[in-house]
């Protein structure tokens, strides 16, 4: 009973608080370890050097990283937001069975003959097809 009349709603909120602080903080040191590590502009000595800054210092070596090479963290997240957009639509093509960045509907078209010369297609499917492809 003791326990309960010290511990009132205002320590909850701040627990809770800090709890969220603490959560925000991992996940920024999370988020400048990854940075490091794949920054393709630092060299190996650079990375060494500032994985041991922050892990020595973790509150300067964070915020210093931060003012340092904040802009660089943008950039680095755009460019793997969009290698893994571009993965994605390449996967999605291939998948799908449709012409690749590389094919020309030529070769589409010569595809679809050598299928309906083997008998996978008949003429009706290989007639829609192609006026997919021509259009």
């Amino acid at each position: 009973m003791l326990l309960a009349d010290d511990f009132g709603t205002g320590q909850i909120l701040w627990s809770m608080i800090w709890f969220f602080v603490f959560f925000i903080w991992i996940w920024i040191l999370i988020t400048v370890f990854a940075d490091i590590f794949r920054s393709q502009d630092l060299s190996g000595p650079a990375k060494a050097v500032w994985t041991i800054f922050v892990i020595l210092l973790p509150y300067i070596g964070v915020f210093v990283y931060l003012v340092a090479r904040g802009h660089k963290m943008h950039e680095h997240a755009i460019e793997a937001a969009q290698a893994q957009d571009q993965a994605a639509k390449e996967y999605i093509r291939q998948a799908a069975g449709t012409a690749s960045s590389g094919s020309s509907p030529a070769d589409e078209l010569h595809r679809l003959a050598d299928l309906k010369d083997r008998g996978v297609l008949d003429d009706a499917e290989f007639q829609k097809m192609k006026a997919k492809i021509v259009n």
